[in-house]
């Protein structure tokens, strides 16, 4: 697939490179991502080499594209955000992003971006996008419920987050579905 950058006012959707592996080392470290992701932790320098080398270009292969978020097209890494194929028509939206930027609105309209490009047809042409979190994780639950992703219910025990299961939050968005905040959330905001 070919790599496609994405960008709005004061935002760029860029693949990490190698140059970006202290700046991610650095966010991932953040306590708060380290409890709502699958990351290692403790998140090394290794780590993110591992993941600029191996992860992202596999990725994009597949049609799993990842993205930094940067506020220049070639400043340092402020979150991550990408879509995990599931089938040639859904992928799964996971994102995280450095506390410093965190209220601003950056996810919000990086989530916009990501869903757009998979729903195009000269994108992935997806017919659906689903948004997975552990329960709990009120910020990404925001994030997802104002882009317009529909609540779907809990996954009991759904995810593995380093070998131990955790419940999951699920919502789904599909290619027709409004762009607008959902109802039927539990209370998150």
């Amino acid at each position: 697939m070919l790599i496609r950058e994405l960008s709005s006012e004061g935002l760029w959707l860029t693949p990490p490179t190698v140059d970006d592996v202290e700046s991610i080392t650095r966010c991932c470290r953040d306590e708060e991502i380290g409890e709502w992701t699958t990351l290692p932790k403790p998140y090394g320098l290794e780590d993110a080499e591992r993941f600029v080398t191996t992860v992202v270009p596999v990725g994009w292969a597949d049609r799993s594209p990842i993205w930094a978020l940067r506020h220049t097209p070639r400043g340092h890494v402020v979150g991550m955000i990408g879509l995990g194929a599931a089938d040639v028509s859904a992928a799964e939206l996971g994102f995280w992003l450095d506390p410093a930027v965190r209220g601003r609105g950056l996810m919000g309209a990086a989530v916009n971006l990501v869903c757009d490009f998979g729903f195009e047809p000269d994108g992935l042409a997806l017919e659906r996008i689903e948004w997975r979190a552990f329960v709990g994780n009120t910020d990404s639950a925001v994030v997802a419920r104002r882009a317009g992703f529909l609540f779907e219910g809990i996954r009991r025990a759904g995810g593995v987050q380093r070998g131990r299961r955790r419940d999951e939050w699920v919502a789904g968005l599909l290619y027709a579905d409004p762009r607008e905040p959902a109802d039927g959330w539990p209370a998150i905001d």
